[in-house]
Order: structure tokens, then sequence, then C-alpha cells
């Protein structure tokens, strides 16, 4: 799964390099949409954690049976969820967006992604939750595959409808749309093959739909809202910015799909727990619980160090790879600085808050997600008019750093607590 995260996260730099080739405002335009974008994804996530979660419990249990009308249902909701949501924002698209703080060219620009984008939410969004939901049945394997096949391709076929290679017409941003509903499509046709012709677990029953569905919105509910802290964060990050200009809003969307790079490596090493912690805790095995997640929050840290120490030394390097423009330069740099030291603590924040959901307790999950929200916000806004743009990325890393050790220490005291964990597990 790390490989898969990994492989789209790459994407999206990659994607971030060509439109940077394009123009400053096509590079602008992606960092506008891509909170909006990762926000819809998170929410649909939350459907598919939900799913898996109840799922993964009922395989612990020894009730395939039940697991895979989880799966069918999960899906069926993810499917209504995306289609009415595709609706909506291809027709408010203007009106979403410049919300946000995108207006002239770039909302222009904003327009001709976005509703290309939307074409294709429905496959992506079936396909993520898929991923997980194989996850829970047991299979790491083949999602990771789904993520890694779809993201090449998109990458492969990325340049061509950008810049009109081999005689295609050159189609700029709307090129990077359409790469994306391609490749997005052939990851649902693979996810479809596993679920229908690999593995048959879907399993049709509309009398359960009703109870099913409240089982799995019961923790995809507030999984979805614990999902959009990041999208969130990012979305009021981009609006705080807009009033320091196109370069800065640019250079903050750069130094992001770098870092981001980094975080979906820790995220990929995270939301694995999920389906450990199910299982295990459905089967009564509480010490693997503990053991599954200070493994996890250890790759993190090492992760993230390792990251802040490439990045201190070669970021500059690396933003004039994607774009000459000096504010945006300037302002990439300092983001990457800054940020990626508080990756660890953010990947434990988020370790919490998969643990609470795998745990069915999506309330303190949901709480943490917010508070940090809540704080970075607070912090950001007192500090934007002393330090500029500067002042809000600090207000990011402190925000990580804050939510980490709380949701460490929260998690497991409701570890020990509920199942009488003894003290010597604590990390």
């Amino acid at each position: 799964m790390t490989m898969g995260f990994l492989a789209m996260t790459v994407t999206m730099l990659v994607e971030a390099v060509f439109l940077g080739l394009v123009s400053k405002e096509a590079l602008a335009a992606i960092t506008f949409v891509f909170p909006v974008m990762m926000g819809l994804s998170a929410l649909t996530r939350g459907i598919g954690t939900g799913a898996s979660v109840v799922l993964a419990r009922a395989m612990g249990a020894g009730e395939r049976g039940r697991a895979m009308l989880f799966a069918t249902h999960g899906l069926s909701l993810v499917f209504v969820f995306t289609v009415v949501v595709s609706a909506l924002l291809y027709g408010n698209t203007s009106a979403v967006f410049n919300v946000i703080g995108a207006e002239g060219d770039v909302l222009d620009e904003v327009v001709s992604y976005v509703r290309i984008w939307c074409i294709g939410f429905p496959a992506f969004g079936l396909a993520t939750s898929g991923m997980l939901i194989m996850r829970a049945f047991g299979d790491a394997s083949f999602p990771g595959w789904v993520m890694t096949l779809g993201a090449l391709l998109q990458m492969a076929i990325g340049p061509f409808l950008i810049f009109g290679w081999i005689g295609l017409p050159a189609m700029g941003i709307e090129g990077a749309g359409w790469a994306f509903v391609i490749a997005r499509t052939f990851s649902f046709v693979l996810s479809a093959y596993w679920f229908f012709v690999r593995e048959r677990v879907m399993r049709f029953d509309l009398s359960t739909w009703a109870a099913s569905s409240r089982e799995i919105l019961h923790v995809g509910i507030p999984a979805s809202l614990a999902n959009l802290v990041q999208p969130v964060s990012t979305a009021v990050t981009t609006y705080l910015l807009a009033a320091f200009g196109v370069g800065i809003v640019a250079g903050f969307g750069v130094a992001s799909r770098i870092e981001s790079v980094i975080f979906m490596t820790i995220i990929g090493v995270t939301s694995s727990a999920a389906p450990l912690v199910g299982q295990n805790w459905g089967a009564k095995r509480h010490q693997r619980v503990v053991d599954t997640l200070n493994l996890c929050v250890r790759y993190s840290f090492v992760i993230s160090c390792t990251a802040a120490v490439i990045m201190w030394f070669g970021a500059e390097y690396f933003v004039a790879l994607i774009n000459e423009d000096l504010a945006l330069r300037e302002t990439a740099t300092t983001y990457l600085y800054i940020v990626p030291i508080a990756l660890g603590f953010m990947g434990m924040a988020n370790l919490a808050i998969t643990t609470f959901n795998a745990l069915s307790k999506p309330g303190p999950a949901l709480v943490l997600s917010v508070g940090q929200t809540l704080f970075y916000l607070a912090i950001a806004m007192l500090v934007r008019d002393l330090y500029g743009y500067v002042g809000i990325f600090l207000a990011l890393g402190l925000a990580s750093v804050t939510a980490g050790p709380i949701g460490w220490f929260w998690i497991h005291r409701v570890l020990r607590k509920s199942r009488g964990i003894d003290d010597r597990s604590q990390p």
C-alpha cells in the first residue's frame, strides 16, 4: 500500500511539474483545486473506512458472509455519494472556487480542469474505497498494484495530452484532467475485476441494506469528517495565501505537492494499521494492536526525519526544477524548510485517528481532527499579519506537533482502559 500511496503522490508532483511548464496560472489553478479534490476524496474514503472497519471486525469474528454484505453496501453508498457530488460540483464550479479565492484567468483554468475531473470522480471514489475494502479482506497486495498502475498510466499519458505530443492537440490543464479520468477509470476496472471475478465477494441483498448502511455510516461519517483535517487546512492555507498573490499560491502548491510525496508514504504506513487493528481487536489479540501502533509510529518518524534533512539541503534545487518564478521559489523553499520536520507528529495524529475508527470509536477521532484544525486556524490568523506567509507555515507545523502527542497518549489510554492492557505496553 505504501508503494501505491507513493506512486499517487509522485503523480501529483509530476503533474505540477508539467503544469509549471505550461504557466504560473495553471500551477496556481491546480493549487486551488487540490484541497477540494482531497476533501471530496477524504469524504469518500471515510465511507470506505466505515465499510472496511465493520467488515474487518466481521472477518475477525469469522462472519465472512456478513463481511461480503458490508462490502457491497459500502460501495453502493460510495457510488451514490460520488455521482451526486460530481453533478453538484460540475454545475457550481465557479462559485465554489471563487469562495476559496480563485479569480480571473486562474479561475478560468480551475473551471476547465474541475469539470473534466468530475467525470472521473465516481470511478476514482469507487476504486479508492474498494482498495480499503480489499485490505479489510486481507489482501494488501492487489490494492497497492491498482494504485500504482493507475498512477503510472496517468504519468505516462499526461504529457501527451498536456503538451500535444505525437500530433495530439495541446490541451494544457484540460489535458491533465483527461489524464486523471482515463487513469482512474482504469483503476476502477481493475478493482471491479477483484470484486466480481477474482474474489467474488459482492453479495446483493437489499433487505439488509439499511441496517448495514447505518453500521457503516456510524464509523464512516465521523471518519469522513476526520479525514477532512488535511484538505480543510490546505484550503484555508490557500485562501490565506491568496491575498499575497498568484506566485505565493503557486509556490505553496509546489511545496505541498513535494511534501505530499513524503506524507503519503507515512499515510501508507499508518493506514495499514486499520485492518490489523480491526481484525486483532475483533479476535481479542489486544497486545498485537499495541505492537502495531508502536511499529507504525517509529516508521513515521524515521521517514519524517530523513525527509526533513533532504529538504534542508535540497529544497531550492527541487523547486527550481518546476518553475523559475522568484516569489514561487522563495515561498516553496520556506515551506519545505519548516513543515517536513512536523510530518512525524502528523503521522502520529493520523495513526490515532485511524485506530479510533478501527475500534468503532469515531467520536475521539473526530474531536482530535476538529481540534487540530481549529487550533491551526486560530494560530494562523494571529500570526499572518505579523509574519506573513511564513507565519502561516509555522502555524501548520505547530498544530501537528501539538496534535500528535495528544492523540498518541489518548489512544493508548483508551486501549488500556477498554481492555485492561498492562501499563508496560505504553510507549
